[in-house]
């Protein structure tokens, strides 16, 4: 990682919320999301907040340098219908070696949809990806 990532860096991530995102289509192999209202999704909402926190450090990583999140704390306050344009804001607050803290937010056009804090840590592609794939053989990753 270079030596420009540090706490106070910041982004923001826009998109309008579609189909896709919303609960009842989140993941067809979880029927009890089939009859619930077509509103953004807190796992779209969660995926949404980490790739904004990705792209908030992504030109302060090295090559073959990414991040993974490792814990997140959000709540989702509001529900955001389809078509309706949401925000994320991030802001790194924590770097400690190689382990990252954000505080988060998103918002609608009507205001607050979730606040809370993430972490993420930066891996080593190549090595990260030679772990899963001795785990999948079998071994103890």
């Amino acid at each position: 990682m270079k030596t420009s990532l540090v706490p106070g860096l910041k982004h923001t991530g826009a998109l309008t919320v579609l189909p896709s995102m919303t609960v009842p289509e989140v993941c067809p192999e979880l029927s009890e999301f089939a009859d619930m209202p077509p509103v953004f999704a807190t796992a779209m909402m969660v995926g949404f907040i980490e790739a904004t926190c990705i792209a908030c450090i992504a030109a302060h990583l090295d090559e073959g340098e990414h991040s993974v999140g490792t814990d997140i704390n959000v709540s989702h306050v509001a529900a955001t219908p389809i078509g309706m344009k949401v925000r994320a804001e991030v802001i790194l607050t924590h770097v400690e070696k190689r382990m990252l803290t954000f505080t988060v937010e998103a918002f609608d056009n009507a205001g607050l949809i979730g606040k809370g804090s993430h972490q993420r840590a930066i891996i080593d592609n190549e090595r990260f990806n030679a772990k899963v794939k001795e785990k999948a053989m079998g071994g103890a990753g």
